[in-house]
């Protein structure tokens, strides 16, 4: 059964759902990137589109709740951060690293500060930007 409640809209392309068992599994692996990331619980209700801390926390004791679109495809494009860094660096803990590291395409700006600029969309651009510096392949 889908934990996503979708919003009908004529025309509207059909997007991802996920079962209630996928949500809790992309909220576990969050959880332990996050620890891995070394991100404050602020930091992290941030990256998760201003959840309330007491929400984040809740989620570290195994309690979830109910996920929004928005949220579904913020565990999705951070986990897509985290499988880009672990194919671009053989060393998990540099992977790890990078994100708290200034960087001139980013305009001297960590892709961490980057990302807790809050919105989706600033989540997705160090999605993109990684997933280039791997080339298609």
């Amino acid at each position: 059964m889908p934990i996503l409640r979708k919003i009908e809209q004529p025309n509207a392309p059909e997007g991802p759902t996920f079962t209630e068992a996928e949500v809790q599994a992309m909220q576990r692996a969050v959880i332990n990137l996050f620890d891995r990331w070394q991100l404050t619980d602020e930091q992290a209700s941030t990256l998760l589109g201003d959840i309330a801390t007491r929400t984040y926390q809740r989620w570290k004791v195994k309690q979830y709740g109910r996920v929004s679109v928005d949220l579904a495809a913020r565990l999705s494009n951070l986990l897509g951060v985290h499988k880009a860094l672990r194919l671009l660096f053989t060393d998990a803990n540099r992977g790890y690293g990078w994100i708290k590291r200034p960087n001139k395409d980013f305009g001297g700006e960590t892709a961490l500060q980057i990302m807790l600029h809050g919105q989706l969309t600033d989540l997705m651009r160090v999605r993109r930007y990684l997933d280039a510096q791997r080339g298609s392949w």
